[in-house]
């Protein structure tokens, strides 16, 4: 008797999960297949259904499927799929860290004004390069110049993508092919790995180190000085504090040198306070316009730390040396786009009322709130809340940091929240594979969230990610 084809085929497809599974034809006349291709065309729907094949079929082959039948599971992926294909990768998450200027955050939230000021120049066209009044070609570099001056008291301004980009340009322009002279002990890395020696070398100067990690004194900048000498350069250790047997070169002292040698003297802030009575109680800092008064010829510093902007590198100094770099050819390559200077010149302009500044600008604003309000806060929005589970969320003092490589080893009084009872890694993974993700800290087998970095309108959101967190936790 002959074998049935037929019927070991059957007994195959019987044995093997994989070969019952539904062809994509048959799935595109579902509902829901046929209801995402109306809004999103039938190839990517096609594509989402084979992913979503591919994925039970896995499941299948290792002999760990997944729950549910294998139609509501292809469709579940499917769906999953097509999700992370228009989620996007840049996306606003709730910081819980208690980290104001959080550099893998994105550092300093951007004000209302400068929000503002950013959608009116880049929904159509401005006059980013071109004078109104002339009806000629323009520069992108006047639309900050007349604020910074106003606010700082400098001579001329400009403004770069970044503050590594503004060292650079300063260097490249003031010290090619020569000797630029910096402490030992102001070798700053400034994150990332961007070492200021590497910035040095990459803009075409040689570094020349003077004094010891704790010691530098004028006498070494002295006998460092030549022929070849294109720029003395100070750098402002905002990111670390070296404490003890110390001894550093104050920037007048150094400008005094400059000027006997015809050396210009360049001063790196770096995080840059623009006006430290915003932040009464915080160490001292030194400030552009102070820097200025001293006879620095240039000073740098960063647009999204303390200054509470987007990012760019800010520039201030005498005319001359402002001038000197406006015609370098690496300016173009460091240049800032139209938005970036919409939302510094909102920001800036904000400068103008200090008490407004620190109520509109976020970054101040957390930095200037008090303990008690930020208990508040937090206390406010666990009302009525009902943890899931073995799960408890308590109110907690907590710890705030400046971020940014700001005020280092200073620390804020805060208050948030405690997880304990459940996995705390568990509920911080859950927390940040949200929409939108929470990310809050582990510390000491629970989970925290700073309410210092939780933004005024953020405190219902983030209490309903936490509790869905909580749930899909204790599911796992």
């Amino acid at each position: 008797m002959r074998p049935d084809p037929d019927a070991a085929r059957q007994r195959e497809q019987v044995a093997d999960p994989r070969r019952r599974l539904p062809a994509v034809d048959r799935l595109l006349e579902l509902p829901g297949p046929s209801a995402w291709m109306a809004r999103r065309g039938r190839d990517e729907v096609v594509r989402a259904l084979r992913a979503g094949l591919d994925r039970v079929r896995a499941e299948l082959s290792t002999g760990s499927p997944g729950p549910g039948v294998p139609m509501e599971r292809i469709l579940a992926a499917a769906e999953v799929w097509l999700e992370a294909r228009i989620r996007p990768s840049l996306d606003r998450v709730l910081n819980g860290t208690g980290v104001v200027l959080h550099t893998n955050l994105g550092r300093a939230p951007l004000a209302a004004a400068a929000l503002e000021a950013m959608e009116r120049v880049g929904r159509g066209y401005s006059n980013l390069e071109y004078d109104l009044e002339t009806g000629e070609r323009g520069s992108r570099y006047e639309h900050c110049t007349a604020l910074l001056r106003e606010l700082t008291g400098a001579e001329a301004a400009l403004v770069v993508n970044n503050n590594a980009a503004a060292v650079a340009l300063t260097v490249n322009e003031m010290a090619t092919g020569g000797e630029v002279v910096v402490s030992r002990g102001e070798l700053v890395e400034i994150g990332g790995s961007f070492r200021v020696p590497d910035i040095v070398a990459r803009a075409g100067a040689r570094l020349r180190e003077v004094g010891t990690t704790n010691r530098t004194r004028v006498e070494d900048y002295r006998r460092a000085l030549g022929p070849d000498t294109g720029l003395i350069l100070k750098v402002h250790p905002s990111n670390y504090r070296v404490e003890g047997f110390v001894e550093n070169v104050e920037l007048a002292e150094l400008v005094a040198l400059g000027r006997t040698g015809g050396v210009p003297v360049a001063h790196d802030l770096g995080s840059g306070l623009l006006r430290p009575e915003l932040l009464p109680g915080f160490p001292a800092e030194p400030t552009p316009g102070a820097s200025l008064e001293a006879g620095a010829d240039l000073v740098t510093w960063s647009g999204d730390k303390l200054l509470g902007g987007p990012q760019a590198g800010v520039i201030v100094g005498r005319r001359e040396a402002v001038d000197r770099l406006r015609g370098n050819p690496l300016l173009r390559a460091f240049r800032v786009d139209r938005t970036t200077l919409a939302a510094l010149e909102a920001t800036l302009r904000l400068y103008r009322d200090p008490v407004g500044a620190v109520r509109e600008i976020p970054a101040l604003r957390m930095l200037a709130e008090e303990v008690a309000s930020v208990r508040e806060r937090a206390r406010g929005a666990l009302e009525g809340f009902d943890a899931p589970g073995s799960a408890r969320v308590e109110l907690r003092d907590v710890t705030s940091l400046v971020g940014g490589g700001s005020f280092p080893g200073f620390e804020l009084p805060s208050a948030g929240w405690e997880v304990s009872g459940v996995d705390a890694d568990a509920v911080d993974a859950a927390c940040r594979h949200a929409r939108p993700p929470l990310v809050g800290r582990v510390r000491e087998g629970t989970f925290r969230v700073d309410f210092r970095t939780i933004l005024p309108g953020e405190e219902s959101l983030a209490r309903d990610v936490l509790a869905a967190a909580l749930g899909e936790a204790q599911e796992t």
